[in-house]
């Protein structure tokens, strides 16, 4: 059973990332920045984040989905979850963490979630 590990999309508060670290230093949380994410395709960005085993976190809720879909029909993806705009930025950091203590990686394999769940 392995920990899950996270890639912010670029269009993910960094809030969000810097948050969720400052609650629990242990969950390992890539920003965007230090995979130079930022204007790369969807499906592009479903490979960085599937490549380095980490589960892609976003804001992206009117393409993602359907790329991700595309994406698992040839290949194997780490999970997606795509965290709407307006949720608080508490909510969004509860739920990660909550994500990371209560799960593994390998059940977010080819899988896509939204919060709020």
């Amino acid at each position: 059973m392995t920990t899950v590990r996270f890639q912010a999309d670029a269009d993910l508060k960094q809030a969000i990332v810097s948050g969720v670290i400052r609650r629990q230093p242990e969950i390992d949380f890539r920003s965007a920045n230090t995979t130079n994410l930022e204007g790369k395709k969807d499906a592009e960005v479903l490979a960085i984040a599937t490549q380095s085993s980490r589960v892609l976190v976003t804001h992206d809720r009117k393409t993602m989905p359907t790329e991700f879909g595309n994406f698992i029909t040839s290949r194997n993806s780490s999970g997606v979850i795509v965290i709407a705009q307006n949720v608080s930025l508490n909510e969004a950091i509860e739920a990660l963490i909550l994500i990371w203590e209560a799960t593994t990686a390998e059940e977010w394999i080819n899988q896509i979630m939204s919060v709020p769940f």
